[in-house]
């Protein structure tokens, strides 16, 4: 019966060391701020040795050996320390991160009792530019620039709109957002891990309908005025060449509201008339003289 019992602890034991395997971690951090990477040692083991290292066998190397009280350093950014004292808490700081921090790190401890691995990775997550324009042939743009990871872009209202996206080497993208509405007002609303905004635009056009009415009245409006100043023009004229007209025959003008007396009408003709004789019995043929 001991001898079952100590079969089967021997494999429990076996099992927990194959299931048991390096730890991982996952850590994101914004650039510019502080990324700190754990190491969890916990064991009662006396620690021999802490090795930080970076991606690769010829990047950053952190070490730190308690039985000679020595750290050292190869090919590490001067952002790149012990968060603590390495011998009681070896947690790696790096501080400002940048892109160029991204990547797997792996921790290794040498104690007494074994050695130990702990990997994490590091993400860097940078912010976008966010701007919000307005193009006279695409309409409301609202664009954020150089973030990581690419930002979502969305409309209030929700409107049909369009989108495109630049992938930088750096690893960045820029995500580019554009709509052509007929609302006096717009709001972009951009999301990403490190940042939420929202822009509001007062779009500078009215409705292409307004527009096409404001058009047409004004055509109108031009129509209408030239029609008007043509018929003054015409009527000017008319005018003009009747005053000619009359100016050219003055006859006609002068006898205009006078009748003649048709030819066929026969008058009677006028004789002097008769004075009777008595009225010559007293008369005497005399000089007559008038002072003057």
């Amino acid at each position: 019966m001991a001898q079952t019992w100590a079969v089967l602890a021997a494999f429990l034991l076996l099992l927990i060391n194959l299931v048991k395997g390096p730890a991982y971690d996952m850590v994101s951090v914004e650039a510019g701020h502080e990324a700190v990477l754990s190491c969890p040692y916990a064991s009662k083991a006396s620690l021999l040795m802490v090795i930080w290292k970076t991606k690769c066998s010829t990047c950053c190397l952190l070490a730190y050996r308690s039985d000679h009280n020595e750290t050292r350093k190869i090919n590490c950014s001067e952002r790149m320390t012990w968060k603590y004292s390495p011998d009681s808490d070896p947690d790696l700081r790096i501080y400002p991160v940048s892109l160029g921090d991204e990547g797997n790190y792996t921790c290794e401890i040498v104690s007494s009792a074994g050695n130990f691995l702990f990997f994490s990775f590091l993400t860097v997550i940078v912010p976008p530019t966010v701007t919000l324009t307005f193009d006279k042939s695409t309409g409301a743009v609202c664009q954020a620039s150089a973030g990581k990871p690419a930002a979502d872009i969305s409309w209030i209202p929700p409107n049909n709109h369009s989108t495109s996206e630049v992938h930088h080497p750096n690893g960045t993208v820029t995500r580019v957002s554009w709509v052509n509405t007929t609302l006096s007002t717009v709001t972009c609303l951009v999301t990403h891990p490190a940042t939420n905004q929202s822009l509001f635009l007062d779009l500078p056009y009215t409705s292409p309908r307004l527009a096409f009415f404001l058009l047409g009245g004004f055509a109108s409006v031009a129509v209408v005025s030239g029609v008007t100043l043509r018929l003054f023009f015409v009527s000017r004229a008319l005018r003009s060449r009747k005053l000619a007209d009359r100016l050219a025959s003055p006859v006609a003008l002068q006898t205009k509201n006078f009748r003649s007396m048709p030819s066929w009408v026969k008058t009677e003709e006028v004789k002097p008339p008769v004075l009777p004789e008595h009225i010559y019995q007293n008369y005497n043929s005399r000089t007559v003289y008038m002072n003057y």
